[in-house]
C-alpha cells in the first residue's frame, strides 16, 4: 500500500494578524490600531449573534449557524475507556455557492503542474 503525503503540510494558514496587516495595506488612512479594533468588532460581534443562537448569513461568502449535539457516550483513544460526552452546542460553517465557485478555480501556476504531469 503506497504512503500518500499529508495535503495540508504546504498549505500557508491566515491569521488574524494577516487580516489586520492586509486592511492596513490596503486603506493605508487606518491607523494599524484602528485595524485591529475593526476586526477584534467584527469577530466579536459574529461570536456574540451565535452565543444567542442568531444565525448569520454573509451573501457570497457562506452562513454560520450553532448546531445543538445530543449528550452521548464516546471513547477516549489513549485508553479505550467509555466516556459520557455532554451535550453541547457548536459553530458550524456553510460554505455559499460563490465562495465554493471562486476556491474552486486552480492558479495559473498549478494548472501548468498538472497539466505538465508534475
Amino acid at each position: 500500500m503506497p504512503m500518500t503525503e499529508p495535503q495540508n503540510e504546504d498549505v500557508a494558514s491566515v491569521t488574524k494578524r494577516d487580516l489586520i496587516d492586509e486592511l492596513v495595506a490596503r486603506y493605508p488612512r487606518f491607523s494599524r490600531r484602528d485595524a485591529e479594533v475593526m476586526v477584534n468588532e467584527v469577530f466579536e460581534g459574529l461570536a456574540d449573534a451565535l452565543r444567542r443562537g442568531e444565525r448569520i448569513e454573509i451573501r457570497g461568502f457562506g452562513s454560520f449557524v450553532v448546531r445543538h449535539r445530543q449528550a452521548r457516550t464516546g471513547r477516549n483513544p489513549r485508553t479505550g475507556r467509555r466516556v459520557d460526552v455532554e451535550a453541547k452546542r457548536v459553530p458550524f460553517f456553510k460554505v455559499g455557492k460563490e465562495l465554493r465557485e471562486r476556491v474552486d478555480i486552480v492558479p495559473d501556476d498549478d494548472a501548468k503542474a498538472d497539466a505538465s504531469g508534475q
